[in-house]
């Protein structure tokens, strides 16, 4: 071998393996603070092609949620997505277009319960909504800090892909600061972790078991997952 490759071979230290999460833990503590959000209101002609729910045209970065089942002729469309509980009072986390346009948002917990939720604010431009519901010591996430998160870390997300409640799933972060089409100043952090419609406005969880984004998009030219997938960091949503 040249006298470089023995260089390089002897100067060679294999990098020590690390330990995998713990993921069942990670889902017992936070699965019941993840909710499934289900929004009802006006049919827009434009969100009926599943693979493309906003209208825009064959561009393979969406935001996602799942549409529900209706009667033909009849004008309310129904739309599913996935949110999580940051205070005991029943404070949620979602993203916006996952209640834009609805007249009616129910949040339902875990326990089956279902209640009327309040939109408190909703933000377009970051994707970012704050509901309410009245309910009391209820189950939380902890915040954690997203600025911490490298490439290579795992993550783990949990919602309601296709109205399958409670589903976990986990990946590693594939990069971060992504700035997406029409998207210019969120720095979205890119992952692996399996999400598809339904699981928008779900939380993503480090390692520690921490929240870290918001899933927000995914790119896709089937309507599902293809494995890329984006996450609005959670200290960005914190700050707006």
């Amino acid at each position: 071998a040249p006298p470089a490759a023995q260089n390089n071979s002897a100067a060679f230290q294999p990098i020590p393996l690390g330990t995998a999460p713990n993921y069942r833990a990670i889902v017992q503590r936070n699965q019941a603070a993840v909710v499934g959000i289900t929004t009802a209101g006006p049919m827009n002609t434009a969100s009926q092609d599943f693979g493309n729910p906003f209208g825009e045209g064959d561009n393979p970065f969406f935001q996602f949620f799942r549409n529900m089942p209706r009667p033909q002729g009849h004008a309310v469309m129904h739309a599913q997505g996935s949110g999580f509980l940051i205070s005991s009072d029943g404070v949620v986390l979602t993203n916006a277009h996952v209640v834009d346009g609805a007249k009616e948002v129910t949040v339902k917990l875990s326990n089956h319960r279902e209640y009327k939720a309040k939109v408190l604010g909703a933000d377009r431009s970051s994707d970012i909504a704050v509901l309410k519901i009245d309910a009391h010591d209820l189950p939380t996430v902890h915040l954690g800090n997203s600025d911490q998160l490298n490439v290579g870390d795992y993550v783990l997300a949990i919602g309601e892909p296709f109205g399958l409640e409670e589903t976990a799933t986990a990946g590693i972060v594939s990069a971060k600061g992504r700035s997406l089409p029409g998207d210019g100043y969120i720095p979205f952090i890119q992952t692996d972790a399996a999400v598809n419609p339904g699981n928008s406005g779900g939380p993503l969880f480090d390692s520690s078991g921490s929240v870290v984004g918001i899933n927000a998009q995914i790119y896709t030219n089937s309507g599902g997952y293809q494995g890329v997938s984006f996450a609005i960091p959670i200290n960005a949503a914190v700050q707006i």
